[in-house]
């Protein structure tokens, strides 16, 4: 069952933007760039009395001959650019070769039968696997590689009917987060008809009734033609598709026409008898919980606003009977579970706490063999506690180190469930976990071609410019001199509640191997302290997320890892604004910076598919001194001309309807008429992708490559002898 819901989705795809040097770098710098033109025209915005101009408006039109014009030159200008570096080639050989290993997802169980996704190394889609039992070798269900040629099509989400006979499973072409969704016989293989083809999805799972004759899932009315990857989305509405029934006979489960912000996200509890309705607004963490009681009146039974404020987080768990379980942060920042009887009257005044909020950030809760599987970061690192329906404390579960565990999913009846462990250094490696007796063994563990025992990560504490003090981890080779001359690639995010934890990347293992030096900062605005720390760095206090990733950026340098020259930063979708912000308001102290699909305008992101939902973390233009806030950090409306700036290379995709482009068109038009110096600030334009998600693995291979020897002449790298061998 997978659920989604605006404030998961409308932003959070963390892009791990790592990057990584090359060979060796170019004898000379780079002679001065000869940019492609472009227009400055006079259109201008007034806000509240100021008068903000906007001079390439123009490049918000994707489709406009001038637009497309403007594209392929800066295009060409990039590839000829990095064609020049010698290393480029040795990059990608590289970067394949290690990201040539078996992975596998996490599996879970429905009907009898377990699920997992595959990839054998360098399959542009992962391949969706079914098996009778957990640790053998299981049947194609799905093969998103044989939907396009060029590995385009990805599968974007898919729920199993409680009897395990079919699949709903969404399909997300070019990148775009518009999902076309389908069902499958989970016997035969086959689609079960074009009855079954729903279109216009956008954040949204499937949730099968218990009887498997369909499932809920949400979507917008059909957008303009030619406006689909840039009108706003707004009034989202919940269905019903009934199995075999044409779409256009859906029954209409929720809606709400005097609230176009809302959007609804179902979930059918484990027992068939409730519709769980998640209302969310924006990408605000806090939601609404409304719920239908399937088990009396079916869909025609009306909708009861059990949590109709929005003024927490709460997230179902599962139920006993009319009692609900959730895991919420009301009155608990790092977040606890209470119990909610839905029989009695006031059941939320009456909320029963079955597990206290702790020292440790609550992340997620499953209820697994009568027993409560609750996942805790303790500074960006997971911790898994066990507690009995009671609340009271079994024990922790053995994890393999520092690192980010997930999964721990499964029904309240199941003895086993199983989780993925992935580490800076540890390839994700899969555990079966039996419940009753605490015991995890592992279930699939990758071999790639690395040594980890010549590698350590290591977690360090710095301050802030108004003394916070902020999480940062490093991983290197062991040995590492602290001279001051090692390249340094700083990664961050900052926002969104969003938790950056150890992950495991070959691209990591490619720049330490290349003598880099691979930093991740924990910023106000993430998750990683609970809401508290997500609210210290939103809105009026978002200056505060930029200052943490300057202060570790100083903190490099102080401390002999690096120096300026030396040092790039990375970042992606809200990251990339991030890396915007950071560079524009400190060029001095970074060499390189790498903005990936960022929101780089500031004033004009919500006028833009799901950008309006960003309000709730960024503020809108619409209020004055959310305006004043947002006009003093804007990427694209604090470039100064005759300023110099480091070297920048912009990265976005055409089909990008999460960030449309335009953000980094723009950003990158105003860099390079700004930059006086002569460090190259281009423009890296992917076709036939979009945000991230989903994209194939030939395109990601060659974008990070390209990124990475981009950096060579940056930072001025030399690679060590015996690099990829």
């Amino acid at each position: 069952m997978m659920l989604y819901s605006l404030s998961a989705l409308a932003l959070l795809f963390v892009l791990a933007a790592v990057a990584l040097p090359a060979e060796a770098a170019a004898d000379t710098p780079p002679g001065k760039i000869v940019y492609p033109p472009a227009r400055r025209g006079d259109t201008s915005d007034e806000y509240h009395g100021t008068k903000v101009p906007d001079p390439y408006r123009w490049l918000e039109t994707a489709d406009a001959p001038e637009t497309k014009t403007w594209v392929e030159a800066e295009n060409k200008i990039t590839e000829a650019y990095l064609a020049a570096v010698p290393a480029r080639a040795a990059i990608k050989d590289r970067i394949t070769k290690l990201w040539n290993y078996e992975r596998y997802g996490t599996p879970f169980k429905e009907g009898g039968r377990y699920f997992y996704s595959k990839n054998d190394g360098l399959q542009n889609q992962s391949v969706l696997y079914v098996a009778d039992v957990p640790d053998k070798a299981g049947r194609v269900l799905l093969d998103p590689n044989t939907l396009s040629k060029d590995g385009t099509v990805a599968l974007s989400g898919y729920a199993i009917s409680d009897d395990g006979k079919f699949m709903a499973y969404g399909l997300a072409s070019a990148g775009s987060d518009w999902n076309e969704w389908r069902v499958k016989s989970v016997e035969t293989g086959k689609d079960t008809g074009d009855a079954d083809h729903l279109k216009w999805v956008k954040f949204s799972g499937a949730s099968w009734l218990k009887d498997g004759s369909g499932f809920f899932y949400s979507r917008y009315d059909e957008p303009k033609k030619g406006e689909e990857l840039q009108q706003t989305n707004y009034y989202q509405k919940l269905f019903f598709h009934k199995l075999g029934a044409p779409q256009d006979q859906d029954t209409l489960v929720y809606q709400r026409p005097d609230q176009k912000e809302w959007g609804f996200g179902a979930s059918v509890s484990d027992d068939g008898r409730y519709l769980i309705i998640y209302v969310s607004q924006g990408t605000e963490r806090k939601n609404r919980v409304f719920y239908k009681e399937l088990g009396s009146g079916g869909l025609s039974a009306p909708v009861v606003e059990l949590l109709p404020d929005l003024d927490a987080s709460y997230s179902f768990i599962d139920n006993d009977g009319p009692v609900f379980f959730f895991q919420t942060d009301k009155n608990a920042p790092r977040g606890r579970v209470i119990a909610l009887d839905t029989s009695k009257p006031e059941p939320v005044k009456n909320a029963r706490e079955i597990i206290a909020e702790a020292a440790e950030t609550l992340q997620g809760v499953g209820l697994v063999g009568d027993h409560f599987l609750a996942s805790y970061l303790k500074d960006a690192s997971t911790q898994v506690k066990v507690f009995d329906l009671s609340g009271k404390f079994v024990r922790s579960v053995d994890l393999p180190g520092i690192g980010t565990a997930g999964g721990f999913g499964g029904k309240r009846s199941d003895k086993e469930t199983f989780y993925a462990f992935s580490g800076f250094t540890t390839p994700t490696t899969i555990f079966k976990y039996d419940v009753p007796s605490g015991k995890s063994s592992v279930l699939r563990a990758p071999k790639v071609d690395f040594d980890p025992a010549r590698y350590e990560t290591k977690q360090v504490f710095y301050h802030s410019k108004d003394g916070t003090r902020v999480p940062l981890f490093l991983v290197h080779r062991k040995g590492l001199k602290l001279n001051g001359a090692n390249p340094t690639l700083l990664y961050g995010y900052g926002g969104f509640n969003a938790s950056m934890t150890p992950f495991f990347s070959t691209t990591t293992v490619t720049w330490m191997e290349m003598g880099g030096v691979y930093a991740v900062a924990c910023l106000r605005g993430g998750g990683e302290y609970g809401e508290a720390w997500h609210e210290a760095g939103k809105k009026l206090k978002k200056q505060n997320v930029f200052d943490d990733f300057i202060a570790a950026g100083e903190w490099l340098i102080a401390n002999k890892y690096t120096r300026p020259d030396k040092l790039a930063i990375s970042g992606g979708s809200n990251g990339g604004l991030l890396v915007g912000a950071c560079l524009i308001q400190r060029p001095d102290l970074f060499g390189a910076a790498l903005p990936a699909v960022g929101v780089m305008d500031m004033l004009r992101f919500p006028k833009f598919t799901i950008g309006w939902a960003w309000t709730s973390d960024y503020g809108t233009p619409d209020n004055p001194d959310e305006f004043r806030a947002l006009y003093a950090y804007s990427p694209y409306h604090n470039l100064k001309p005759g300023k110099k700036y480091p070297a920048t290379l912009v990265t976005t995709s055409d089909h990008d309807d999460r960030v449309v482009p335009a953000h980094s068109f723009k950003f990158a038009a105003a860099l390079q008429h700004a930059q006086s110096g002569s460090a190259p600030t281009l423009i890296r334009i992917e076709t036939d992708a979009g945000h991230g998600a989903g994209k194939p693995i030939s395109k990601s291979i060659e974008e990070i490559a390209d990124r990475y020897a981009f950096l060579v002449r940056a930072l001025n790298m030399t690679v060590p002898a015996g690099f990829g061998k």
